[in-house]
């Protein structure tokens, strides 16, 4: 941005010091120059929210992860347009020809409609408008993406291609420049190789006769399986296209895998899991038909899986640490089976290196999530034949959407953020899951993680913003503590989720 700011103000002067006899040209200097910058954000800016682009396969960093700078290039190209539109409106105010300019010229009216395209794309981008409108923005985005990129086409004047044509505005036959024609021919080469893999993708590996089912696991959780051949890691997401669902049918929604692939030794069959909070929209529909026909199925689209731990795998971190927190709950059911699975194989084969050991901690609404996460796991213990729960596991869920006279009922204190429930001894007698009432602390939960000496820690944080950015915080303050030699864990990672 700092250097997007020099080159932006640092050349001068920003208008030509036209006079009657001498004149530089009619287009300010400083409107050319943030006219082309604006111009070479745009590949980026389109390239960048494809789930398989270049970029992310020569950096190996997931889509997710890009997602930010596709948003960033958007403001930086939004500001570069304002910078480019308004020198041209003060030089033609100026002038005393802005009226004719605007009724003449196809230019400025094209690139006014551009520039109100982008900014609402921009807009509605801000998490607190598009988490409360997230099915309109969804719905709307791609149009408005299409309306600017059309009229930012025309605005250019052809420019961008090798057509030799009249000018759209009253001037000469123009030369079209080579360079933005190869640009424009790059740009529209990538997106078609990064918008055609999933799609081909999606044909050829898995094909289209899978089908999703549906069943409601409590109130506030939908639970959506998918038999399927293929493999995956924990904190892996994929996108589900359900058919026959409306509008819906053409959009891909990104999903948070909550299970892992059955061993080789099970006699079963792996199963795509979720564990879907309803809202709006698409999930309010499935959930709807869920409730009225228990288990009823519509075929389903995959492309996937995507993103997922970066590196060595979390296990081969000494200590395990896992935050899942509404929505996001589900996350740590993989971290959870694979720790599960790989103490019942080191004690099968008497190996003597060390587990890794494995906290969860869940902040959650749905009073129903001990249960069907219990289920979720015995299930999974009886598919590959585990009849063993390690002592290195510890699961504390905390209940935050207990009513007050229910906490009254069950805690000295409802204040006390970890008093410690009863009434759940048949839920938990098989599992090491702690009920609580209230909400974590988040930031002394990683503190703690962190502060153990001599040790590795792996942190994996799915949830709220809120919760993120104060995982994120702690584990940044973390690893200055290990980068000073304090006191503290050797290492610490993080993989902060978004889906769920």
């Amino acid at each position: 941005m700092r250097q997007c700011s020099a080159m932006t103000l640092g050349p001068q002067p920003y208008y030509w010091p036209n006079t009657p006899t001498i004149s530089y040209g009619s287009s300010p200097p400083i409107a050319t120059r943030t006219g082309w910058m604006a111009l070479a954000c745009l590949p980026f800016m389109i390239i960048l929210p494809t789930k398989a682009n270049m970029i992310a396969s020569l950096t190996g960093v997931s889509h997710e992860r890009l997602i930010v700078f596709h948003n960033w290039v958007g403001w930086a190209m939004l500001v570069l347009a304002l910078v480019h539109t308004f020198p041209f409106i003060v030089f033609h105010v100026r002038k005393g020809d802005m009226v004719y300019v605007w009724d003449t010229s196809v230019v400025y009216w094209t690139g006014v409609v551009a520039l109100l395209a982008q900014a609402y794309l921009q807009v509605f981008s801000l998490r607190s408008i598009r988490d409360r409108f997230y099915e309109f923005f969804k719905a709307t985005h791609y149009i408005a993406a299409i309306v600017f990129v059309i009229f930012f086409f025309i605005h250019c004047d052809f420019r961008l291609s090798s057509w030799c044509v009249h000018s759209l505005s009253p001037c000469l036959l123009r030369r079209p420049d080579p360079r933005a024609r190869d640009y424009f021919i790059a740009t529209g080469v990538l997106y078609t190789l990064s918008f055609l893999y999933p799609q081909i993708r999606t044909y050829f590996e898995f094909g289209l006769s899978h089908r999703a089912s549906f069943t409601m696991v409590s109130d506030q959780a939908l639970k959506v399986t998918i038999p399927i051949e293929t493999t995956w890691r924990p904190g892996q997401h994929i996108f589900l296209r359900f058919v026959h669902m409306g509008v819906h049918a053409f959009t891909a929604h990104p999903f948070t895998i909550c299970s892992l692939p059955v061993t080789k030794d099970s006699t079963g069959q792996s199963k795509l899991t979720f564990y879907v909070h309803p809202r709006g929209g698409l999930t309010a529909r499935l959930a709807k038909a869920a409730f009225q026909r228990p288990g009823f199925s519509v075929p389903v689209l995959l492309d996937g899986p995507y993103g997922g731990v970066q590196g060595k795998p979390l296990y081969n971190y000494d200590h395990n640490l896992i935050i899942a927190c509404g929505a996001g709950a589900g996350l740590s059911l993989p971290f959870v089976m694979e720790s599960l699975l790989r103490s019942a194989w080191q004690a099968k084969t008497k190996n003597k290196a060390l587990v890794s050991k494995i906290q969860v901690v869940i902040a959650t609404r749905d009073t129903q999530l001990v249960q069907w996460y219990e289920e979720a796991l015995l299930e999974y213990l009886g598919e590959n034949g585990l009849d063993m729960v390690p002592d290195n596991l510890d699961i504390s869920i905390y209940q935050t959407g207990r009513s007050e006279s229910e906490r009254n009922s069950t805690s000295k204190d409802p204040e006390q953020p970890n008093e410690k429930l009863g009434g759940n001894d048949q839920v938990v007698k098989q599992l090491p899951i702690t009920v609580f009432s209230g909400r974590p602390d988040i930031t002394t939960v990683v503190r703690d993680a962190t502060l153990q000496p001599g040790l590795s820690v792996g942190i994996a944080a799915c949830g709220p913003a809120e919760v993120l950015k104060l995982a994120r915080e702690e584990a940044a303050a973390a690893q200055l503590r290990v980068m000073g030699s304090r006191s503290s864990a050797r290492e610490v990672y993080l993989h902060s989720e978004v889906f769920s």
